[in-house]
């Protein structure tokens, strides 16, 4: 082969890293083939004996192809590759679980008679850019959103702690009245008296919230809280309640035709949603104001004071919710400071204005 049979492309710009420096060796052998001194052409070039023998050897082998730069070891795929079963399991495995280790991963494969190194898990890991936790998340999320598949709860939660979308999602309610969240909290036990059980209440839209406490847990007590002091508050502001959302709890949900909550809210028009079952977020509102009651009243009230009976409790909750919801700001979303009652009736739906129907009226001439 002779060294005018080797072209390249004529255009500098195009030319890549790689064909410059065989564009260089193969000058190299031009040089040293036009002044007939190895040592001379090595010197000028700046290359060692020891490379324009192995850049010739290269050449006279391979061709133009031999003046690329090869790297060294085995070419892809690499023989100690895992099987491609065995890749499709491993990814499996990490979509399911993406915060297992690749020892984790390869004693988890193990007990399904999948034979993988650790090191092996981490090398599928590296080939499709799986190598952190954070990637594997990402993948997760990244499946969740491209395909319609039921999640595991480990999933959800795993989601929900590193995913910001996730932890950033809340309850949409557009006026007053829209969304009602309604729990049942037990504070605490009375000596001579039992468990103490809190029925409440909260607007979700406002945040103006109801209490009430009883010594038992029953879906009467539930409906006097919403008949005696939820609807009255809203027939006062000439509003009403279109959603009520309650847990799965016996005094809220039972069958549609005997249970008296579920009756009660059907008489006064009410759709009644129900959570997730072991899903307390979904009711975050109302779990939010537990906390609140708890910092704020109760731990507080139940070091000042020695309670012998309910309606003492009862009569200090009902002196802490008037202050919260007339003269406690609320640094909640949407609320910008206001108070509950503030929003309340801010948030009431306006009345629809009747239409006007335009009569024509014919005046006769006389």
């Amino acid at each position: 082969m002779e060294l005018s049979d080797f072209t390249y492309a004529t255009k500098e710009n195009t030319m890549t890293t790689a064909k410059k420096i065989a564009r260089r060796k193969l000058s190299l052998l031009e040089l040293a083939q036009e002044i007939g001194s190895v040592s001379k052409a090595c010197r000028v070039m700046g290359y060692s004996r020891q490379q324009f023998y192995e850049i010739r050897r290269n050449y006279q082998t391979y061709g133009s192809e031999g003046l690329l730069d090869r790297l060294p070891g085995a070419r892809s795929p690499h023989p100690n590759r895992v099987a491609p079963e065995v890749e499709t399991a491993i990814l499996a495995h990490s979509l399911d679980h993406p915060t297992h280790g690749c020892l984790r991963v390869a004693q988890e494969l193990a007990l399904k008679d999948i034979n993988v190194s650790s090191g092996g898990v981490r090398g599928v890991w590296s080939r499709h850019n799986l190598t952190t936790r954070h990637e594997r998340l990402l993948r997760l999320e990244k499946t969740v959103r491209e395909q319609r598949i039921e999640l595991s709860t480990e999933q959800v939660e795993l989601l929900e702690r590193f995913s910001p979308e996730f932890r950033e999602r809340h309850i949409e309610t557009s006026y007053t009245g829209d969304l009602v969240a309604v729990d049942t909290f037990m504070v605490g036990t009375l000596k001579g008296i039992g468990r103490i059980y809190l029925q409440t209440v909260i607007d979700c839209h406002s945040r103006y919230a109801w209490g009430r406490l009883y010594t038992t847990k029953l879906p009467l007590t539930a409906v006097q809280t919403l008949n005696n002091h939820v609807l009255p508050t809203f027939e006062e502001h000439n509003a009403r309640i279109t959603t009520v959302l309650s847990d799965n709890g016996r005094e809220f949900c039972g069958r549609e035709d005997r249970h008296p909550y579920e009756l009660f809210l059907q008489l006064e028009g009410i759709e009644h949603r129900r959570t997730k079952v072991r899903r307390p977020q979904s009711n975050g509102y109302v779990e939010r104001l537990h906390r609140t009651l708890l910092d704020e009243h109760f731990r507080i009230m139940g070091r000042k004071k020695f309670y012998e009976s309910v309606d003492e409790m009862q009569k200090d909750l009902d002196s802490y919710l008037e202050h919260y919801n007339n003269k406690r700001p609320h640094q909640g979303r949407n609320m910008n400071g206001r108070t509950p009652y503030k929003a309340f009736v801010a948030g009431l739906p306006k009345p629809e204005k009747p239409v006007k129907k335009e009569v024509e009226k014919k005046q006769k001439v006389a």
